[in-house]
């Protein structure tokens, strides 16, 4: 039932949208601050939005990969979904040398955002961050560890809400082989998001596929994750576990229903039907 009910909600959406037309905008550098090489190769971002569009909702989607590999892309469920969306890169690790470096390019995509995208239709005062996987836990970084986006004269609780899509919120497997520990020795320190959890961040929805078919426990990761948020006296975080999708193809689902949940964010400029009436 509940896969019936996402599948219908997201056809009313995409019959609220499909008359739009849409612009691809790609490699927009949003570091112009750097004559590191490598930065000015990664730091770009792709922004696809509806023309004529005004005070939008904003998704700014990391891609994953272990903080080793990938490229931007949009999630097929967030294309020409009636958002703004916008795809960065970052850089790499081992070339990125150390992980500051991948989060503080996530932190300066983040801000160029706020200060540019209403050029392109949207608001910034509906900024959605998200991310699967590496991406998940960049969003974890920034939107609790107030200090990445603080450098760039943003407020981190300025962020509509966070969505990370199986996202790592222990210290990040990548940062640990560095140090010589086993993906499965877990550690959090001031590199894990949950050495950063707090009640007073902005709106949560926690998504995590199938505890048989996820990554290192993930699933069972962001449970506790969510639990600790809602300990801390966070009054609006959300836990969704998908059953039956491992830690790859969770995400068209969970960009499925991130999809949904950014409509009912804002329902006066997507209403949705609840065809449950009808079922």
């Amino acid at each position: 039932m509940k896969k019936t009910f996402l599948t219908l909600a997201a056809l009313a959406i995409s019959l609220l949208t499909f008359a739009q037309e849409y612009k691809l905008q790609t490699n927009i550098p949003y570091r112009i601050d750097t004559k590191d090489a490598y930065a000015q190769e990664r730091c770009k971002l792709d922004i696809q939005y509806p023309v004529g569009g005004k005070d939008l909702p904003v998704v700014i989607f990391f891609h994953g990969g272990g903080m080793t590999q990938g490229e931007k892309y949009i999630p097929g469920p967030l294309n020409e979904c009636g958002f703004v969306i916008v795809t960065p890169n970052y850089r790499l690790l081992p070339k990125a040398e150390k992980i500051d470096n991948c989060i503080d390019d996530a932190a300066a995509a983040v801000a160029w955002v706020f200060n540019n995208i209403a050029r392109f239709g949207g608001d910034p005062k509906k900024i959605i961050v998200s991310g699967h996987s590496a991406g998940g836990y960049l969003t974890n970084m920034v939107v609790l560890d107030k200090q990445w986006l603080a450098k760039y004269a943003i407020d981190a609780d300025d962020i509509k809400a966070a969505a990370p899509l199986s996202g790592q919120v222990i210290t990040h497997f990548s940062l640990r082989a560095q140090r010589g520990m086993k993906a499965t020795q877990p550690l959090v320190d001031e590199y894990a998001p949950l050495f950063h959890v707090r009640g007073d961040a902005p709106t949560y929805f926690v998504i995590a596929g199938d505890p048989e078919g996820e990554l290192y426990g993930r699933c069972e990761e962001n449970a506790y994750f969510w639990r600790m948020l809602k300990l801390n006296g966070h009054p609006d975080a959300t836990l969704y576990r998908l059953d039956g999708f491992d830690h790859v193809t969770m995400v068209t689902p969970a960009a499925e229903l991130l999809r949904d949940r950014v409509c009912r964010l804002f329902p006066e400029q997507f209403p949705i039907v609840d065809w449950r009436l009808y079922l």
